[in-house]
């Protein structure tokens, strides 16, 4: 009997293939995953050594107080609350009138000032002429007058002279009338001579007394004309206190100008009414609060970094920051790292000289400040308080 040869069973070739093909799926599949992790740690490492990051992060923003600067009553309003304005809008309106007639009264204190200076001014050369001619004629008169006295004087001696030979003529007549050498004619002639010379005498001394008196006066006179300078210079003075007098009135009236503008209410920036308690026909105060303004230009990040993320953290590192509300990623720029951790500069501080001291990990406000804001958010999405992520590169 012949030996049984087997005949072999025909090969698969199709499940082969199919099964090499799922182990090559499956080892692209282990490679894929095992790539992804590598990234995925490698993104871990590079974030975790080459950026720090914080989710106690907000954006601030300037909130400004709007308040009157001058006391009135509202007559208009013209925001609501929430309202979007733009810089220089006109928000409220107070009665003007008490500050138009100040203006008013200003206005003509101001032009009473400038015709006092105008005259003051005026007065300066005409008093400097006025002066000039005083004085040449005070020297004249003080020359003439002592010419005066000198004449006196020599009329006075003149008349004594003539008094003296008079009363001696009288007294060499009066024996020879007595013994009729001459007659009685003569003798009255004599003695009225006699009292013609003396009265001509005192008339003639009393001549030297008012030529003294007016050389006195001219003399004075002349003292006062010297002060001519002087008296320039108070004309000067006085015209320069008007014309002080003059910028003091301008004072006046730009403050009661400024004080009628502010009778306007103005935003002072762009931004959003808020906390709106002004209403219409309230009396106001100056310094009262009316209303908040959120501004929205100049907005910045605060983020508050544990002590441990500041090793390498500086002023102008590069940063991302991811805001929640938008969905965005926006970019900046740390600009400055806060001189004190927020506990110390919390109302209450702690106080750590106690037997139960836990250590505890502090954060440090760090201000980052946006690169490009106006690029980045033109319709101002940003507003304070928003919760942001920020993501500092430190090397």
């Amino acid at each position: 009997m012949a030996d049984y040869i087997p005949t072999p069973e025909p090969i698969d070739q199709g499940a082969e293939i199919e099964s090499a093909s799922s182990q090559s799926r499956r080892r692209g599949i282990v490679v894929a995953v095992v790539v992804i992790l590598a990234l995925a740690a490698a993104g871990i490492w590079w974030r975790s050594t080459f950026s720090e990051s914080t989710d106690d992060a907000q954006v601030n923003g300037h909130l400004i107080q709007v308040s009157a600067r001058v006391a009135g009553q509202v007559t208009k309003v013209y925001v609501d609350e929430n309202q979007p304005v733009k810089e220089g809008d006109l928000i409220a309106e107070l009665d003007p009138s008490d500050y138009k007639v100040a203006v008013e009264n200003a206005e003509a204190a101001l032009a009473s000032a400038q015709a006092n200076a105008a005259a003051a001014n005026v007065n300066v050369p005409i008093t400097t002429v006025n002066t000039g001619s005083n004085l040449n004629a005070a020297d004249a008169n003080v020359t003439g007058s002592h010419a005066a006295v000198v004449q006196a004087e020599e009329q006075l001696e003149a008349a004594r002279a003539n008094n003296i030979k008079a009363q001696a003529d009288l007294e060499r007549y009066r024996p020879l009338v007595a013994k009729d050498v001459i007659s009685k004619q003569q003798f009255d002639a004599a003695v009225a001579a006699a009292d013609a010379a003396r009265h001509s005498e005192e008339a003639a001394r009393e001549g030297v007394r008012v030529a003294r008196e007016r050389e006195i006066q001219a003399k004075a006179g002349l003292k006062f004309a010297e002060t001519a300078p002087e008296q320039v210079a108070a004309q000067r003075a006085r015209a320069q206190q008007a014309q002080a007098m003059v910028q003091q009135a301008q004072a006046q009236l730009d403050m009661a100008r400024l004080n009628l503008s502010y009778t306007k209410i103005v935003a002072p920036a762009a931004g959003i009414i808020t906390r709106k308690s002004v209403e219409i026909n309230q009396n106001v105060a100056p310094g009262q609060n009316l209303m908040m303004l959120v501004s929205l230009e100049g907005v910045w990040v605060t983020a508050n970094f544990k002590e441990t993320q500041l090793r390498h953290m500086f002023a102008g590192q590069p940063v991302e920051i991811d805001v929640d509300s938008t969905g965005k990623t926006y970019h900046g720029k740390v600009t400055q790292i806060g001189g004190a951790t927020g506990s110390v500069l919390s109302l209450f501080p702690p106080e750590n000289a106690t037997g139960n001291y836990v250590k505890v990990v502090q954060r440090v406000p760090v201000r980052i400040d946006f690169t490009d804001l106006a690029k980045e958010d033109p319709n101002h999405e940003l507003r304070p308080g928003l919760s942001v992520e920020p993501s500092v590169r430190v090397k």
